[in-house]
């Protein structure tokens, strides 16, 4: 089957978040197993009650407990939510050498790519076992794929993760951590401000704090990022009741992104300093950090075989990326990885999302070429 018209099948299957991936899953099965792989599914329930599934395909000799593999080629199955007013969202569109679709490229038209790729080889020849993995919940923070890292039944020596890089190997990538503070006060009338403690003067004493904590941490930088170092972003703030009550909560997000290196929870710390500090001055400091997400950065060196290979077959030199990807979890698999695929990420997520044709084509070929050159 050509690549367009498998990209095709993947847009029709709606596989947003909230939704389960069985369809789509039950798909992919059907093409690895069409192709010589055996399909393992890995399910779980997610926290709406929603049923999930990881897909592991691999050599039949390799469904044990504990599957070792050369080469892993990994994709997210799931995809943002659509505006309803998209009336082709779930159709692939063709439009001067552009097919439009949500998730044409974040991430089905990689996973096109890599079915059709898998397909062009003869998987019983294959001297180093090859995997085809497709994770759930990447949108909503890496979840399929932390799980099957935790789970221990995958290890990989090197691994392809799918994400819109316009065919540029990416090799290092910053981490991505989130954070909701909850600030206690005390209510009382605002007329008699000395009655009551504002916790939303109280987060803004913190919040000033954390942007200087944001620029102390310019100082370690990591020169291969723009910007080159960890960055911090406080993107929400709530609180209090009324207008003439003094504010007994304010509760904010913090988001911070750490070069690779740098430990997650470095900033976590700095900030708790900083509560402390508070504290000494204001015994009844009322304070709580609650880590909602904690991923730490990831790079794989240059000199890696897998980031030369594609940095030959793709003609571009090896870079990095801000945003998160699932190639921390495949480095927790024991893989060098580098990330990679057709599409830009500035078309991800937008309606009219669109991945040119040209690189999808292009990368069934580079692909077909690694699975050669590190499984054949």
């Amino acid at each position: 089957m050509k690549v367009e018209q498998t990209l095709a099948e993947l847009i029709r299957l709606d596989s947003v978040s909230s939704r389960s991936n069985v369809e789509i899953i039950s798909y992919l099965a059907a093409r690895a197993e069409g192709a010589g792989l055996c399909a393992r599914m890995f399910p779980y329930t997610d926290e709406a009650g929603v049923k999930k599934f990881n897909l592991v395909c691999v050599p039949p000799a390799l469904d044990t407990d504990r599957m070792e593999v050369e080469l892993a080629l990994v994709g997210h199955t799931d995809t943002v939510p659509y505006d309803p007013a998209w009336a082709d969202a779930l159709t692939l569109t063709a439009r001067e050498g552009k097919l439009y679709g949500r998730g044409a490229c974040d991430t089905k038209g990689f996973i096109a790519a890599a079915l059709t790729a898998a397909g062009q080889v003869d998987i019983a020849n294959l001297r180093r076992p090859l995997a085809l993995v497709f994770t759930a919940d990447e949108e909503v923070g890496c979840l399929g794929a932390k799980r099957l890292a935790e789970s221990g039944a995958l290890a990989a020596r090197y691994a392809i993760v799918g994400e819109p890089t316009s065919l540029q190997p990416v090799r290092a990538g910053k981490g991505y951590c989130l954070a909701e503070v909850r600030v206690g006060g005390s209510e009382g009338h605002s007329a008699y401000p000395a009655l009551g403690a504002s916790a939303i003067f109280r987060a803004a004493r913190l919040i000033a704090r954390i942007e200087r904590v944001a620029e102390t941490l310019q100082a370690r930088q990591h020169a291969a990022f723009d910007p080159p170092y960890t960055t911090l972003n406080v993107g929400l703030v709530g609180g209090g009741t009324a207008k003439n009550i003094i504010a007994g909560e304010c509760r904010f997000t913090l988001e911070w992104r750490p070069v690779p290196g740098q430990a997650a929870i470095h900033v976590v710390e700095l900030i708790q300093a900083e509560v402390e500090s508070l504290r000494a001055a204001e015994p009844d400091f009322d304070c709580h950090i609650e880590i909602l997400r904690l991923d730490e950065g990831m790079e794989t060196s240059a000199d890696s075989p897998l980031v030369r290979e594609l940095t030959t077959l793709s003609g571009r030199t090896a870079g990095t990326v801000a945003f998160g990807t699932e190639a921390p979890q495949l480095t927790e698999m024991g893989a060098q990885a580098v990330v990679f695929g057709p599409g830009s990420i500035r078309t991800a997520h937008r309606t009219g999302e669109f991945v040119p044709a040209a690189e999808l084509e292009a990368c069934v070929e580079i692909l077909a070429r690694a699975i050669e050159k590190f499984c054949r």
